[in-house]
């Protein structure tokens, strides 16, 4: 169905005949002046006259110019079949840590070392693609919590932006969960009450932003918001030195203690991902959660038109100011010129030889 979403511009489509009747022409100002090529102006007027005689197609042009400049700027829009949405599901905000500390490389896929981030983005993403009929949002954070994806069941658009988030992006030398979790709650509050989620990943401890996480979990506790935190990384990782090797933890900064409180305080449930298996379980488990039947949606899928009118309007004007051109007249005074010169010549060698 074609409709327009400002139908106020046709309005204006008599515009041009009330500017014409009612407002008087600018006064034409004559003056002397001494032109030595006179005759060749005049060839060239006279010459336009004739070429641009047509005064009924040049009106013609110039009205549906007009007419398709305001179809243009009411901007037409075409509107699809209604589609159904899903009627059941859940709001599920993610928030991922992007911090510095997300580059160590404590994880192994298929004998190969990878860093944490890496196995984050293969693991989530997949878990995005599985989760039809959620409304998906994406917060990351590091020294400050943003939203990159508000609330949306394009699950496709919420999977590249994971994909695209490199760490550096934000502030990488400090962990604001607590911000990562208010954040949250701002943009899940408004959802319906018993299908908001978040699921919070990081591998380090709260160090930065204006709220604590008990704070913040407090708040999400009183907007019914089911908080499932993951905490990230290795237990152990052996590192080969001069000295020899020995075995360090590369978690040990990992606040699993805050991060247990938070999830079993909102009626949600700590994880820990040591490697990819264990990631990997823990989204499946994730992706088990029972959905929530919702209030039943449609949407309309919608394509703008304005482009064609517009464009139509412009090859109209182009063609219009290409017609109105003297070519006859311009090349006849290219031709006339270098005869008026051989002449000139000619007049100056017969002189000298008198």
């Amino acid at each position: 169905m074609l409709e327009f979403t400002w139908p106020w511009v046709f309005l204006t489509l008599p515009l041009p005949l009330l500017i014409y009747h009612f407002f008087s022409r600018a006064p034409r100002q004559d003056a002397a002046l001494y032109v030595p090529f006179f005759s060749i102006l005049s060839r060239l007027q006279s010459d336009s006259e004739n070429l641009t005689s047509g005064r009924l197609l040049n009106l013609i042009c110039c009205t549906s110019i007009w007419l398709l400049l305001v179809l243009a700027a009411s901007r037409p829009q075409w509107l699809g079949e209604p589609i159904q949405l899903p009627s059941t599901g859940r709001d599920l905000m993610m928030a991922v840590d992007i911090s510095g500390s997300m580059e160590a490389q404590d994880m192994v896929v298929g004998n190969r070392q990878a860093s944490r981030i890496d196995v984050v983005k293969a693991v989530v993403g997949d878990f995005v693609e599985r989760r039809e009929g959620d409304r998906l949002g994406l917060i990351l954070f590091a020294a400050h919590a943003y939203i990159q994806a508000p609330l949306t069941f394009d699950r496709d658009t919420v999977g590249t932006l994971l994909e695209e988030a490199e760490i550096g992006i934000i502030e990488e030398s400090a962990t604001a969960i607590g911000d990562a979790i208010g954040l949250s709650v701002i943009h899940l509050r408004n959802r319906p009450e018993n299908s908001r989620v978040l699921i919070l990943l990081t591998d380090g401890v709260n160090n930065a932003g204006s709220v604590s996480p008990e704070q913040a979990g407090q708040l999400a506790r009183q907007e019914n918001i089911k908080v499932y935190t993951i905490g990230i990384g290795a237990d152990q990782v052996v590192q080969r030195t001069f000295f020899g090797a020995r075995a360090i933890n590369p978690s040990a900064e990992l606040d699993e203690q805050v991060l247990t409180q938070i999830a079993e305080s909102t009626g949600g449930r700590y994880f820990r991902a040591r490697d990819v298996s264990d990631l990997v379980e823990i989204y499946e488990e994730l992706d088990r959660l029972e959905t929530i039947e919702q209030d039943e949606q449609t949407y309309r899928p919608t394509r703008v038109l304005f482009y064609w009118p517009l464009g139509a309007a412009l090859i109209i004007s182009f063609l219009l100011a290409l017609v109105s051109i003297p070519w006859m007249a311009v090349f006849g005074r290219a031709r006339q010129e270098p005869e008026v010169a051989e002449d000139a010549e000619n007049q100056t060698t017969a002189g000298s030889e008198a």
